[in-house]
């Protein structure tokens, strides 16, 4: 049973047992625009406590703002309480919820296209706000004053962006100036909601688009001090990236055009995971360094053994475009990687520490130091067996003893 048909049932249990019970919100506007909506919302005017009693297993996370998440046929939905919220103390929280009726609910909603409902039983779309007729203009507008819409959520001047940037439409003039104005309010907003708007900017095919609008407003600037200079080469590095790309390798686009150290000290707001922190350092870091057409071939082979090596080459290759440099290093290197085969990257060491200190090394820097020119001669292929790895460990210690070093 898909999403679609489950929240049906859901609407079809609440209308037999007396109650009013509606799609609402983006899964309505995906419907209209012909998109497979990933949520399917449900908008009713039973209390949180009767919806409770009416299925067996619920979430009551946020039952104090009207809102009750069912699991139901192995899926979970947001079945919501029509209601009205008011009295916004921090730019994200109501402080005062009233139940009421379809159209107050909808006018409490942050844009037009969002605010629609659908009646499953009469297969009618329910529109007390323009919602379709925004849709036909292809533009994202506030229901009501842009600026009390954002004051009630400083995230929404993000999510303004985002719904602009995956739905490929404009934002509304005045709406658009409202974001401009407001836009250094969303520093009261935390970083990972923050993060989850950018991650569905940046990591869109349309990228370039909704990065442009982050810094023509102003958020870009606010959330990571980024001055215009730095986000035009970033926008052009976004621009000229594939048209799949993950988050961290959007968000190192995006910084392009700063130094290492103050991208990641920028990134910090955002709270991001320790991998996705690695992920994109490994990516700024290693700028350039695929550009050595000299390059050993132990090195290649510990280029190619990260998780983000490729990554690293399209993030490359698009920065190259970039500055107008040509990428023969770059196809040369895909040559030399697709003469390798299926050769083993990053093999088991042919001797172990303590092997090494069997054949005479002695503990400290130097056991180091000699475990790993012996893993690189490994990777050249100057070494392949264990006999004749210790034969080679012998040698360098010789070497080093008459060097003293």
């Amino acid at each position: 049973m898909t999403n679609k048909q489950t929240a049906i049932k859901i609407i079809r249990i609440l209308h037999k047992n007396g109650f009013q019970a509606l799609l609402a919100g983006g899964c309505v506007r995906d419907m209209l625009l012909g998109k497979r909506a990933k949520d399917y919302d449900v908008a009713t005017d039973a209390r949180p406590e009767q919806i409770i009693k009416l299925f067996k297993r619920t979430l009551e996370v946020g039952a104090k703002f009207g809102v009750v998440i069912v699991l139901f046929e192995k899926q979970q939905f947001e079945v919501a309480t029509f209601r009205t919220e008011s009295g916004y103390y921090d730019g994200r929280h109501p402080s005062k919820v009233e139940f009421a009726n379809p159209v107050e609910d909808a006018a409490r909603r942050d844009f037009t296209v969002n605010g629609m409902f659908y009646d499953t039983a009469q297969e009618k779309v329910i529109d007390y706000v323009k919602g379709r007729a925004d849709l036909k203009k292809r533009v994202i507008r506030t229901i009501g004053d842009p600026a009390a819409r954002f004051g009630e959520d400083y995230l929404r001047m993000l999510r303004a962006i985002r719904f602009a940037t995956q739905l490929e439409f404009k934002i509304e003039p005045k709406t658009w100036a409202a974001v401009c104005k407001w836009s250094n309010k969303i520093k009261h907003i935390s970083g990972e909601r923050i993060c989850t708007e950018l991650e569905g900017i940046l990591a869109n095919p349309n990228r370039s688009t909704g990065a442009e609008c982050l810094v023509q407003s102003g958020l870009a600037e606010a959330i990571f001090g980024l001055d215009r200079k730095e986000a035009k080469v970033g926008i052009k590095v976004l621009e000229s990236l594939p048209e799949k790309v993950d988050f961290p390798l959007a968000l190192a686009g995006f910084l392009a055009g700063c130094k290492t150290g103050h991208s990641l000290e920028k990134l910090r707001v955002l709270k991001l995971s320790r991998r996705a922190v690695k992920h994109i350092k490994f990516l700024l870091e290693n700028r350039d360094r695929l550009l050595d057409d000299k390059m050993s071939l132990a090195k290649l082979k510990l280029f190619l053994s990260e998780p983000y090596f490729y990554d690293l080459f399209e993030f490359q290759k698009a920065i190259q475009k970039v500055q107008g440099r040509d990428t023969i290093a770059l196809s040369g290197l895909r040559k030399r990687i697709k003469a390798l085969g299926d050769v083993e990257l990053k093999p088991k060491p042919l001797l172990n520490g303590h092997e090494l200190i069997k054949l005479g090394a002695v503990p400290g820097p130097s056991l180091g130091q000699l475990a790993q020119e012996m893993y690189i001669a490994q990777l050249e292929g100057d070494i392949k067996t264990k006999p004749h790895t210790k034969k080679w460990v012998q040698k360098w210690l010789e070497n080093h003893r008459s060097t003293g070093k």
